[in-house]
Order: structure tokens, then C-alpha cells, then sequence
């Protein structure tokens, strides 16, 4: 299975960094029937940051709003899926570096049955280059 990249929409949001924040978010989210591709979350000055990759970008504004969720506005990150195997990410990593692309950050896992999953982000004035490099869809 060759990897996949695809650009996609993710919004952030800050909360209370205490234990329990995330799982009710998420619940929430789940209860309007939001389903998300990938979920991240990481302490930042004193709160936490999470940020949501919503499979469906409208259901997930319009459960944001109804809930009262004050998300940041709409930006973009990339998605990678293929074959786990040694380098798997390495060949991403490789072709931004090659095009003069700086990665700000990049999250990725074993998903289990031979396949990884990976999110990462450019700064926004590299997204439209990284794309073509990476023939993202």
C-alpha cells in the first residue's frame, strides 16, 4: 500500500488543563455525532490545547456553535496513511526537506495490521508548496 497524503481542516481551541477536559469534549462532540480523523491535545501556557480534525468540517462547526465551543478559525494540516514499515515517514520528511519546507510539528503511530497514520503541519505560507511536493489531495 503506498502512503497517501491529503490536506485537510483542523481547528484548536484552549481549555482548562485538568483531568477530564478532553474526555468531555469529546463526548460532546460524539453526542452530536461528530466524527473526527484525528484528535491532539498538549499542555500550552498553563491550559491545554486540543485540536480537532473533523471528518465532516460543517457538522463539526455547527455542533461547535451549538455546544458553545470557541474554536479558532479554520486552518490546515496533512494527513499521511500507508504501509508501516522502517521509514515509513522518513520519505515525508525527506521531500518538504529537500523543497526547502520547514516542518513545525508532526505527530505519527503504528495503527495496527501493518499501516501508520501520521498529521503534521507546515506554516501557513508553506502549505500551497508543500502540497505540490507532496502531491497531498
Amino acid at each position: 500500500m503506498a502512503t497517501t497524503v491529503r490536506k485537510t481542516a483542523y481547528f484548536s481551541m484552549k481549555t482548562p488543563n485538568r483531568a477530564g477536559q478532553g474526555a468531555k469534549l469529546l463526548a460532546a462532540l460524539a453526542a452530536q455525532g461528530v466524527n473526527l480523523l484525528a484528535f491532539t491535545g498538549f499542555p500550552n501556557a498553563g491550559r491545554a490545547q486540543v485540536d480537532f480534525i473533523p471528518y465532516d468540517v460543517s457538522k463539526f462547526a455547527r455542533a461547535a456553535r451549538k455546544l458553545g465551543l470557541k474554536v479558532g478559525k479554520r486552518k490546515t494540516v496533512f494527513l499521511a496513511q500507508g504501509a508501516d514499515k522502517s521509514g515509513a515517514i522518513a520519505g515525508i520528511c525527506g521531500k518538504l526537506a529537500k523543497a526547502g519546507i520547514n516542518m513545525v510539528a508532526m505527530d505519527a503511530v503504528a495503527a495496527g495490521k501493518g499501516r501508520y497514520g501520521a498529521m503534521f503541519w507546515v506554516k501557513p505560507r508553506d502549505v500551497a508548496k508543500a502540497s505540490r511536493v507532496l502531491r497531498a489531495r
